[in-house]
């Protein structure tokens, strides 16, 4: 159809003349000029390929479904150096608490709070509260719930900009719907963030409160073990000294036993060779080391070594449940002022969560790019309508030249041989 256009002879021609100066056997070679010959010839092959790929382009602009784009933007809480748990640290180690004192200046806090802010908006809890409020498992047509969170990650970016804000950009077909989503990103952070520890107050709080928890009980089993030895004992009247001593040992064991529980909470989320782990491990040994100098010096090891040999059986059991009921309130006080202390943090450094910038309907579409898409397809048109007549010409050429079918047959074999790829003779 398109071939009675072009002179076939004039081309086959001007191949033939290429051929014959050539020596036999030796192959041709194609100069440019005779390639835009042969595009020249065929120039109304090219122009109906090019104008059939715009066609198809603007009809796939106008069959593409319109979607809008949505953004907003959120401040999250600064973590900063807390300073209610300096003053009560100042206050701990001047009556005697120094060795908690390095527990809430340890660093719990985050290098990078916007990572953190970043995953909790990209998290289920998060994703699953928008699709369930938004019915997009019916407007995303999906199976499931894993195919609707993975429609909505693909519609959704959460990314952390240069100046510290988090900016949420968010694609749907509906303009209206776009923003509604996007400030929902910031409304479940908030819901979420309150039932979280997520700034260092907030973690030193949990921890506190967790290690408070099992400092009451202990204290309530020390206070009845106390009782019953008064009741099965009667009561039996202290001295001045022996009084000092239960109260001496008991407050030096309490401070181990927090010294302990600070390095285990260092140990939780640092390494052995952070400085405030090797710190506190040091001060925990020192305080071991005092503890045994002390039972030593009374010539007596262990609870009941006070120094008190010629006091009575009953009186042992009775400073043995004293001194065991003074540790453990010595120990409950400590830990009480360090959950105050984080608790006033908290209160300070409460996660709030600022929107900058909400998300409003957007008045103008940002895909389909119908103009890019017009360009792309018609410039691919216009390289495949060249492609198509070059190939034409070669077809037209081989039909008439005995070296072209030679050449053809030899690459056919080439494609079909598997071995060393040498030329076949």
């Amino acid at each position: 159809m398109i071939g009675h256009d072009i002179p076939i002879e004039a081309s086959t021609a001007a191949m033939n003349s290429a051929s014959v100066s050539e020596e036999p056997n030796e192959g041709y070679e194609v100069s440019l000029i005779d390639a835009l010959t042969q595009l020249a010839y065929r120039k109304w092959l090219i122009a109906k390929v090019t104008g059939i790929a715009a066609i198809v382009a603007v009809v796939l602009c106008f069959t593409l479904p319109v979607k809008y784009t949505a953004i907003t933007k959120i401040m999250p809480p600064q973590q900063t150096q807390s300073t209610a748990s300096m003053l009560m640290m100042n206050q701990l180690t001047g009556a005697g608490g120094g060795s908690l004192a390095s527990l809430a200046s340890g660093g719990l806090g985050l290098k990078n709070p916007n990572d953190i802010y970043i995953g909790l908006l990209t998290s289920r809890p998060i994703v699953d509260a928008i699709i369930q409020k938004f019915g997009l498992m019916q407007a995303y047509h999906a199976k499931n719930m894993t195919e609707a969170r993975k429609i909505l990650a693909g519609y959704t970016e959460v990314t952390s900009e240069k100046s510290g804000l988090i900016a949420i950009s968010v694609i749907d077909k509906d303009k209206n719907r776009v923003a509604e989503i996007a400030n929902a990103y910031s409304d479940q952070l908030r819901i979420l963030t309150k039932t979280l520890a997520v700034t260092e107050a907030s973690q030193r709080r949990l921890f506190y409160e967790e290690q408070l928890k099992q400092a009451k009980d202990a204290l309530v089993s020390a206070e009845l073990a106390f009782q019953q030895v008064q009741q099965q004992k009667g009561i039996v009247q202290l001295d001045a000294q022996a009084k000092a001593m239960i109260e001496g040992i008991a407050a030096l064991r309490a401070q181990v036993a927090a010294k302990q529980v600070e390095v285990q909470a260092l140990r939780s989320y640092s390494t052995e060779q952070n400085p405030d782990v090797q710190l506190a491990e040091r001060e925990l040994t020192s305080l071991q080391a005092e503890e045994a100098l002390l039972e030593r010096s009374n010539h007596s090891p262990g609870i009941a070594g006070l120094g008190l040999g010629n006091v009575p059986t009953a009186g042992l059991e009775y400073l043995h449940a004293a001194h065991e009921l003074a540790y453990r309130q010595a120990l409950f006080d400590m830990l009480m002022k360090q959950y105050d202390a984080a608790r006033l943090d908290e209160a300070k450094e409460a996660a709030i969560i600022q929107v900058v910038e909400s998300a409003i309907e957007p008045d103008q579409k940002s895909t389909p790019k119908r103009a890019l898409i017009v360009l792309s397809l018609t410039v691919a048109g216009f390289f495949a309508g060249c492609f198509s007549a070059l190939i034409q010409a070669w077809m037209e050429f081989a039909r008439t030249n005995p070296n072209a079918v030679a050449k053809l047959q030899e690459f056919k074999i080439a494609l079909s041989n598997r071995g060393s790829g040498e030329a076949s003779t």
